[in-house]
């Protein structure tokens, strides 16, 4: 059975799909975001929290053709060195957490 924390987390997640690859990210909280800046490019890979689609030879030349079960860690490794694939899901999880800031205010003005 989840915990309140993963449920918590959970309910921040979304699919993202870039290419042919599916990624499930999860929104920053807002005390995550008070840190991002131009410099933040990296930390995006920590909002990457699944995928779907990705192969062991996507991520390795000459590697398995079958499905590669999420690792954090190889994620933090692969996603480093594709641009293609990390530019456009920081700009997902940027605008996850702006649509959620937008919401907040929102709220406090109903």
């Amino acid at each position: 059975m989840a915990t309140l924390v993963e449920k918590l987390r959970k309910a921040r997640e979304q699919q993202v799909t870039v290419g042919v690859f599916t990624f499930t990210v999860r929104r920053p909280t807002d005390i995550e975001a008070m840190g991002f800046n131009d410099a933040t490019l990296l930390r995006m890979i920590d909002f990457v929290v699944g995928w779907d689609g990705v192969n062991e030879i996507d991520v390795l030349p000459g590697g398995n053709p079958q499905p590669l079960k999420f690792d954090a860690a190889v994620a933090r490794e692969w996603l480093a060195d594709r641009p293609d694939l990390l530019l456009p899901l920081s700009d997902a999880i940027v605008n996850l957490y702006r649509a959620h800031a937008a919401a907040l205010e929102d709220a406090k003005k109903n």
